[in-house]
């Protein structure tokens, strides 16, 4: 009879399971705004930011030149600078005074000035200057800027050094002129592009917080439907244990991002060429904790959300901070310790790291065991949390229900 009355349980706790999880995939697919936040946005913001970010990296910056040295050299330098790819000199100004003015209109982004005493510094063997003046505004105008004067002026010192050195052989030049030979090789990202190098963060970041925008709406509009504003309607006997509930509405959202991640993390970068080195079975098994550690996380901070409009105050603002605070746009080495503490707390810390490595670095899942085990940890923790918070919602909802009960009673 134990054996029977057992057997019946978990038939029912199954049944109650996979209601619940109907329901979930019924009220996603009915609600719009649900459906914006979990089909809608990952479809379209990937292609927003790959879009923005597709020519990579910035390419003739307009610069006004002021040359008051009006000589060969002075010239030379100019030449050579506008015939690299970072740089334009889009017009020689007669002051500083003129170029800045071009400057405050918009019409350049820099100012090169090339000193009076150019040539006589160099014809006398002292050291010689170039002024360079940047729109700060963006720090890839200051990038290509100095890069592009520092090459220049790096070419036309080796051209000096053999012309000074007096040398009687071809081979005694190249000494000169490289004492020390090096190659200079940009792992991971061979063509420096801000898309190879933002992208990828963006993207695991995206799915972290639409499931969070998405979970917190699912959770404001059950409140809103519910006659005492609560997240488990006590009236429903299938919701009546919190391990079905919890799995219920996860297994909805895991099936859901099962997909998803799939055209996010692997079409998107496909589509605008991105680096893309991942093995396919390393990244679905780093995947698998990352997104049920979202789900979880979006879970338990859906608590907080009293209505539909309530996951849009919460949760917004975030997602430029995360990524700040992941390492990724900042260096994490220079991040404060409290912050970093902090940035542990978020599954996108770990995600976005560890996807990196997997995808554009090659890495294998030994190499990221500390990222794997920790997106596993935060899964289990945030298992544990949303347990607590549906199963107190689900006290409070029977409360509410004894309450009324005995309103009515008394009536």
């Amino acid at each position: 009879m134990k054996d029977v009355t057992l057997k019946q349980k978990i038939r029912q706790g199954f049944r109650s399971l996979f209601y619940i999880w109907k329901e979930e995939v019924k009220n996603t697919f009915r609600d719009q705004g649900m459906l914006i936040f979990f089909i809608l946005v990952p479809l379209a913001y990937p292609l927003i930011y790959a879009f923005i970010y597709t020519e990579e990296v910035a390419r003739e910056v307009p610069v006004a030149l002021v040359d008051d040295a009006r000589g060969s050299l002075s010239r030379e330098f100019a030449r050579k600078v506008d015939a690299t790819a970072d740089v334009r000199i889009a017009c020689l100004s007669p002051g500083m005074e003129d170029a800045k003015e071009q400057m405050r209109q918009g019409a350049v982004h820099g100012i090169i000035r090339i000193p009076a005493e150019f040539a006589g510094d160099l014809a006398a063997g002292r050291q010689a200057h170039v002024s360079i003046y940047c729109d700060m505004g963006c720090l890839l105008y200051y990038k290509n800027l100095l890069s592009a004067c520092t090459h220049v002026s790096l070419d036309m010192n080796k051209d000096i050094k053999v012309a000074r050195a007096g040398n009687t052989t071809v081979r005694q030049d190249e000494v000169t002129a490289y004492p020390f030979e090096y190659e200079d090789v940009a792992l991971f990202n061979p063509q420096n592009g801000f898309a190879s190098f933002l992208i990828p963060a963006v993207l695991v970041l995206i799915l972290q917080q639409t499931l969070l925008l998405g979970i917190g709406l699912s959770a404001g509009t059950a409140r809103e439907k519910n006659r005492f504003r609560d997240l488990v309607p006590a009236r429903n006997r299938h919701y009546e244990g919190t391990l079905r509930i919890v799995m219920g509405k996860a297994l909805c959202y895991f099936m859901l991002y099962a997909v998803v991640s799939v055209y996010v993390l692997c079409a998107v970068p496909r589509m605008f060429r991105l680096v893309q080195v991942a093995d396919p079975a390393t990244l679905i098994l780093f995947m698998l904790p990352y997104l049920a550690a979202c789900i979880f996380f979006s879970m338990t901070a859906s608590a907080a959300v009293r209505n539909r409009e309530t996951c849009m105050i919460l949760f917004v603002f975030t997602s430029l901070p995360l990524l700040f605070i992941s390492g990724v746009s900042w260096p994490g080495a220079s991040i404060p310790a409290f912050w970093k503490y902090v940035s542990w707390l978020f599954p996108s810390t770990f995600g976005i790291n560890g996807f990196i490595r997997i995808n554009t670095m090659g890495a294998t899942l030994p190499e990221v065991a500390v990222e794997y085990r920790a997106l596993w940890l935060q899964a289990g923790i945030y298992f544990l949390t949303a347990c607590l918070v549906y199963r107190h919602q689900a006290r409070i909802g029977r409360r509410h229900l004894r309450d009324e009960m005995r309103r009515l009673r008394r009536q």
